[in-house]
């Protein structure tokens, strides 16, 4: 199942509307790494990753797994590992994926630039949790916990992130 995602800010499933953050210069059809846009186009649901020891697995059509504190995610474009987990420590310029904040405790990962991977078309696009007050994202779509949740259990295995 196809979500729908507005450049106004919203995702919409079936006839539900939710409130969702998207990348501080909106949406781009040429996304490129660092240009803090989220990218126009359908968007599969790879897997789920989440924090355990905050939050319950959540229910899915995509394989789901516990993230540990040592998982993070290249963002280097130069490096051989650019978008793709990876384990910390690591050579390569990278984001840490066990936050203090709850941002990434359930982090839908988003097949954007991964088949195949080209360097500089963007990296580590998710669907995560948003911050309370929706704050831009750095190119990720993000929903409140329980939004996440409930498009998680409805089956989503995409999302299509309509071109302004």
């Amino acid at each position: 199942m196809q979500a729908i995602v507005r450049p106004s800010g919203h995702l919409i499933l079936r006839n539900e509307i939710f409130r969702a953050a998207l990348g501080a210069r909106g949406v781009l059809v040429n996304k490129e790494e660092g240009d803090e846009a989220t990218p126009a186009g359908v968007l599969p649901l790879r897997r789920v990753l989440y924090r355990a020891d905050r939050v319950p697995p959540p229910v899915c059509a995509v394989p789901v797994e516990p993230i540990g504190r040592n998982d993070g995610w290249c963002d280097d474009p130069l490096h051989r590992d650019y978008n793709k987990m990876i384990r910390l420590p690591h050579d390569g310029r990278h984001e840490e994926l066990w936050r203090r904040d709850e941002v990434y405790d359930i982090i839908g990962v988003l097949g954007w630039n991964d088949a195949p991977v080209q360097k500089r078309r963007g990296s580590a696009i998710f669907l995560h949790v948003a911050r309370p007050d929706y704050a831009p994202t750095q190119g990720c779509v993000a929903l409140a916990l329980t939004d996440l949740r409930r498009v998680l259990a409805a089956g989503v295995t995409a999302l299509a992130v309509m071109e302004p």
